[in-house]
């Protein structure tokens, strides 16, 4: 009998190490035995999370040390262990990172048609991580699997800086300082814009740090377990708002940023942030800004619910422009997202998707909300695109059937890319 092994489709094999379940790529292990008979299976990596302080990986602009700007319509690999090891001051050991929770932030030299991010080793998908039209700074979360030597290729369509800021990774599970991840039905923790109080107003005050204590948002059902948070975070600013860094309290404020809204329109951004003292989030705006934060998940010490993370080649889910006659929709979309039976095909086991919201608005966008099919929308956004411009947000939905509901409270196009689910 012999024992090869090949890459499942949309898989990456780097040698043993897949099969050994050591990184995060599922891969096939065919066995043949002396019949000629052939006999495939299919090992998913189950992935479970690390937090850590966030942290500066790459920024490739003048003085900076990063390299240069990635020319319009090529790509550049970087290997983010090296990277981490290199940081000054510099970052938490990825090692024995399977998958990264990444910020990633554009300074284009002008328009920029899209960015796509994705592990080394595979052609690169046809999705985008984020777009930029107008030429402004933009940044995104996105979950990435290490690829080949633990590196990411980035690729623009125009010649851009990048900014990669990280906020944990996933390293193949069981592992004792590992988290599983709880799915929560989106909820809203804060909101300044409300009457005063620890979770209400008033608004961030520019260059002012300030703490939420996000366990007192009872509501959201956020238990004192939990070690890190699943965010997403909208600034409503008073003018042009630099940047925004969210990280855990306790803790000196890191180099990094959340998100950039130097046009001051509404802006969300996601990042999965560890819990601080006395489970506390701390915010620092550069300028005067409202804030609102959503939660859709949590972090905490495996037992009975947790789920750990499934990589695969990222993938396109849904492009409204092309169903049926591709005419844009507003209000609830109809039918649901068909995640599960539909072209990427994930796991009936999913009980949360990774996916990567990007909006082509017909006009201005308030807000788009996705959330588990067959429960009522919550008061809860994903994006906003007042200004009526391409604009993504990654998610992490919940599901209960395999399916996730979009509401859009303007007329738009909605096109999802999903990179991972969360499973038992």
């Amino acid at each position: 009998m012999t024992l090869t092994a090949t890459p499942a489709p949309g898989s990456v094999f780097t040698g043993w190490r897949g099969c050994d379940l050591s990184f995060g790529f599922s891969c096939t292990i065919t066995v043949t035995s002396a019949r000629n008979v052939t006999a495939i299976f299919n090992i998913p990596v189950a992935l479970q999370f690390i937090p850590i302080t966030p942290c500066r990986l790459l920024d490739t602009r003048p003085g900076y040390g990063g390299g240069g700007p990635i020319q319009g319509g090529t790509s550049q690999t970087f290997n983010l262990p090296q990277l981490a090891q290199s940081a000054n001051p510099p970052c938490a050991s990825l090692s024995s990172a399977a998958a990264y929770s990444l910020n990633v932030t554009t300074v284009p030299a002008g328009p920029l048609g899209y960015l796509t991010v994705w592990p080394s080793g595979l052609t690169r998908p046809r999705i985008s991580t984020l777009n930029s039209l107008d030429g402004r700074i933009k940044a995104n979360a996105a979950i990435v699997a290490a690829g080949d030597a633990q590196a990411i290729d980035i690729y623009a369509t125009n010649t851009t800086d990048v900014v990669l800021d990280i906020d944990g990774y996933f390293v193949a599970a069981p592992s004792p300082s590992a988290l599983a991840f709880y799915p929560l039905a989106p909820c809203r923790v804060v909101d300044t814009r409300n009457p005063i109080g620890d979770l209400g107003g008033p608004y961030l005050q520019g260059r002012q740090e300030r703490d939420f204590p996000v366990l007192e948002a009872t509501a959201c059902n956020i238990p004192s377990s939990a070690q890190a948070y699943s965010m997403n975070f909208t600034v409503v600013p008073k003018q042009a708002l630099g940047y925004l860094t969210v990280w855990q309290t306790g803790q000196p404020r890191p180099v990094v940023s959340t998100l950039n809204d130097l046009t001051g329109t509404i802006v969300a951004n996601a990042a999965i942030v560890p819990a601080g003292t006395g489970g506390d989030i701390a915010v620092y705006p550069s300028d005067d800004t409202d804030l609102v934060v959503d939660i859709d998940g949590y972090f905490a010490p495996p037992v009975t619910g947790g789920l750990s993370l499934y990589m695969f080649a990222p993938c396109r889910v849904l492009d409204t422009r092309k169903i049926g006659t591709g005419q844009p929709f507003s209000g609830t979309l109809s039918p649901p997202v068909d995640v599960m039976d539909g072209p990427c095909a994930p796991s009936s086991q999913a009980r949360a998707y990774v996916l990567n919201a990007t909006v082509v608005p017909q006009g201005p966008l308030g807000y788009l909300t996705l959330w588990p099919d067959g429960q009522q929308r919550p008061l809860a956004s994903t994006l906003n695109a007042i200004d009526g411009m391409i604009t993504s947000n990654m998610a992490i939905v919940p599901t209960n059937n395999g399916k996730v509901d979009a509401y859009a409270s303007g007329l738009t196009q909605l096109i999802l890319d999903i990179s991972s689910y969360f499973a038992p």
